[in-house]
């Protein structure tokens, strides 16, 4: 088995180049030089904007009524006019989340014939380079310990071989550094921007950097650190904000962080960084043949091989691993905030244009989390959580003010602030279901986990709020007599209401991914109740309510419809997916549950990727490849991926969004890619639903063997699994919980009462050896 390594022969151009670091809460994108090393900081609460008020007067439900009563009627254009006056509110001072600021090394230039690799280990989360020139090696390394609350650094020359200047320049007005004689650089900063707020409110920052010399002398000098002559230097950086609350005292965190770290030195911080995340990582291995001995090439050139066509089995485990390593880089039990659009990691690009890097909830950051539970983190999920919970607070106001519903909702973006309004232009911010697929995956980790603590203290309570919301705001169809959503949008979507396709609209009753959610809500929501024995009266209320939900319908060329109605899609190639929910990320379609629906969802695929201008977007791949595990197509699952990596993946592997996508000028990294291609890796070899569980399910044809231990499914089960051209050799299965389950390979069945610390082990055509 090889190194998971992704290693470079060359110096790191820019930003895209440049290798990740992360402690779940500050972040470092690494570019690694000869003569000049770059680490671009980030911290995941250095937001601009504040907390605010929702503007204006709060509607009333006869207010809502007349929408509605246009949409029935068919009047689009005037009820998406009259949606504007009621629920597009003002953006204010929104904000977004911003880099914090770039240190830089400048080394002394060696001789011509320098050697010069780069890596970052997967395996340790290390990030190193190593340059030999005229027979004298200079070897760096730097890691962002979550144990200690620290980036740390290490450079090493012997013999009086380590000379550097080292700089800090910020990425926002104000920024302020001073340089002490004592090898201390400290800055402050502010989260300043005028194009989501108005430029004077924001998170502000505290920093300390603090090289210590073995050897040579350190001085401060033209507002740096100067480094002469030293056998090798230690630099550590903290960073503390006043998110959330302006707490008192804030500026000192770091300086306490720091000396903490100072006082264990450098072997120990390390040694403690490893230990604390392997015990995340090492749960899960993933081997897939090497495929021609590529390991040994730089990442790029893989990456450019996998696009002109070479197969590459191993290159998929890596960006499997990878997918891991930034969820736990990214987000941990105790991170202050989730992941957002680009992790914990900003490149300078998303916050500066229309989309901010903030909290997408239309699929975005709710794929960032989709490798959580099969990849054995789910305490990774936890943050988003506790995000939830808080969103859920804010969203009581929003369910009032602009329904006059009790519960809470929120609807297609949100901030560090609790922002729970519609978004400021309806023909994206009337997701109106937003907030409750976000809250959906408190529902999964109880279902990965059972943990019965959460449900009861935290899954349930959110999801029960979320209910009342949409029972007292949901309305019968005139028409059908469905209980429906609306007016509503189908993330992002458009349609023609009519065959003249003279105007297309964005508003509607009643989507599909409205109908799924809510109904996959309403059903949790009753099973649990009666799981923790609450009130019968609401239970009574929701089965009542499910009766009254659409049944999913096909319409145009035998596909599944986006929005109730059989409208033809302005768009046959857009970029989102929803209607699909019910596929990948839900349950709901399945091909052996829901036949029909699976053939629609397919050819719903089909048409989107052949019907011309399939828009090339990271997320995209990533719920293609999702959705074609889930119908069995491991091949196309492949192809999908495939694509993402070789086509849609800068050279340090991460994924972005390619220029003209919702206005974007330039290729702009976007986490989910990564998360949601590793999600449907593991779709791939693993699958589960209430009672079953699926091993090898959409194994594509050139991944002829391989190996995979320690991923989990739901019911608090983890599964190794062992294959040889193409079928099961060997498969072990370990209850972490009392379950009852059937497990598939193929044609085979056999159904399980599973105990708890009991493994099951499976030879060939899943025959049972022994419990």
């Amino acid at each position: 088995m090889s190194r998971c390594v992704l290693w470079y022969d060359r110096p790191a151009a820019d930003w895209t180049e440049g290798l990740p670091i992360g402690n779940g809460r500050l972040g470092a994108v690494i570019c690694g030089g000869i003569g000049l090393e770059t680490w671009h900081l980030s911290d995941v609460t250095f937001w601009s904007g504040r907390p605010e008020p929702i503007d204006g007067p709060a509607n009333k439900r006869s207010d809502l009524e007349r929408l509605r009563e246009m949409f029935f009627a068919g009047d689009y254009p005037g009820g998406e006019e009259l949606a504007r006056r009621m629920l597009q509110p003002a953006k204010r001072n929104y904000g977004t989340n911003l880099p914090l600021c770039s240190v830089s090394l400048r080394f002394e230039s060696p001789g011509g014939g320098a050697r010069f690799r780069r890596e970052i280990d997967l395996e340790q989360a290390l990030a190193s380079a190593r340059l030999e020139s005229e027979g004298a090696v200079q070897e760096r390394e730097i890691f962002a310990s979550h144990a200690d609350g620290v980036i740390a650094a290490r450079i090493r020359g012997g013999n009086g071989g380590v000379s550097f200047r080292l700089g800090v320049e910020g990425e926002t007005e104000g920024f302020r550094t001073s340089a002490e004689a004592d090898g201390v650089l400290r800055f402050t900063a502010q989260a300043l921007e005028t194009m989501h707020s108005d430029g004077t409110c924001g998170v502000k920052a505290a920093g300390i950097v603090r090289v210590i010399a073995g050897g040579g002398t350190v001085t401060a000098e033209s507002g740096g650190i100067v480094v002469r002559g030293a056998d090798e230097a230690v630099i550590l950086i903290a960073v503390s904000t006043d998110y959330p609350a302006r707490r008192g005292g804030w500026e000192r965190e770091c300086e306490r962080t720091l000396e903490r770290a100072a006082a264990k030195g450098y072997e120990r911080l390390k040694a403690g960084h490893i230990r604390d995340y392997q015990e995340l990582y090492g749960r899960v291995r993933l081997e897939l043949e090497e495929g021609g001995g590529r390991a040994d090439m730089p990442t790029d050139e893989r990456i450019r091989r996998l696009a002109a066509g070479e197969d590459d089995p191993a290159l998929f485990a890596l960006f499997y691993q990878y997918g891991r390593y930034l969820t736990i880089a990214g987000t941990r039990r105790d991170s202050p905030l989730p992941l957002h659009l680009q992790g914990i990691w900003n490149d300078g690009k998303a916050c500066r244009m229309g989309w901010t890097c903030d909290y997408h909830l239309d699929i975005n950051t709710q794929m960032n989390y989709d490798p959580a539970g099969t990849g054995n983190l789910s305490e990774c999920l936890l943050p988003l959580a506790r995000f939830v919970e808080q969103l859920a607070a804010s969203g009581r106001q929003s369910a009032r003010h602009f329904y006059g519903c009790e519960g809470w909702v929120a609807h297609v973006v949100t901030n560090a602030w609790g922002f729970a309004s519609p978004g400021w232009e309806i023909s994206w911010g009337m997701h109106v279901t937003g907030g409750l697929w976000l809250a959906a995956y408190l529902r999964k980790h109880w279902e990965f986990t059972r943990d019965e603590a959460f449900l009861r203290g935290t899954a349930y309570p959110v999801l029960k709020e979320a209910a009342l919301f949409f029972l007292d705001y949901m309305t019968a169809h005139p028409q059908y007599g469905w209980l429906v959503t609306g007016p509503s949008n189908s993330p992002e979507n458009s349609f023609y209401p009519d065959e003249s396709k003279m105007r297309s609209h964005h508003l509607s009753m009643g989507p599909t991914i409205d109908r799924m959610l809510v109904r996959e809500l309403f059903a949790f929501c009753a099973d649990a109740s009666e799981r923790l024995g609450t009130v019968p009266e609401l239970r009574s209320r929701l089965k009542e309510a499910l009766a009254q939900l659409s049944p999913l319908r096909t319409g145009r060329g035998g596909r599944l419809r986006e929005w109730l109605e059989d409208y033809e899609e302005a768009e046959p190639g857009h970029r989102h997916l929803s209607h699909l929910y019910g596929l990948f990320p839900g349950g709901e379609i399945d091909p052996d549950h829901a036949p029909e629906l699976a053939e629609a969802a397919k050819k719903t695929l089909e048409s989107r990727a052949n019907g011309g201008a399939l828009e090339g977007v990271e997320f995209t791949l990533a719920w293609f490849a999702a959705c074609s595990a889930r119908l069995r197509d491991g091949d196309a699952a492949l192809a999908h991926l495939a694509d993402l990596i070789g086509k849609l993946c800068f050279d340090n592997l991460l994924t972005y969004s390619a220029p003209g996508i919702a206005g974007a000028q330039w290729r702009i990294f976007v986490i989910d890619g990564n998360l949601g291609g590793a999600a449907a890796i593991a779709e791939m070899l693993l699958q589960s639903r209430a009672g079953e569980m699926l091993l090898l399910p959409a194994l594509p044809a050139r991944w002829r063997r391989g190996f995979v231990s320690g991923l989990r499914a739901r019911g608090n089960i983890e599964a190794d699994i062992r294959w040889e051209d193409g079928e099961l050799v060997e498969a072990n299965i370990r209850a972490f919980a009392a379950c009852r389950t059937v497990v598939r390979c193929g044609e085979h069945a056999v159904p399980l009462e599973m105990e708890p610390g009991r493994q099951y082990r499976f030879g060939r055509h899943l025959r049972l050896i022994e419990e």
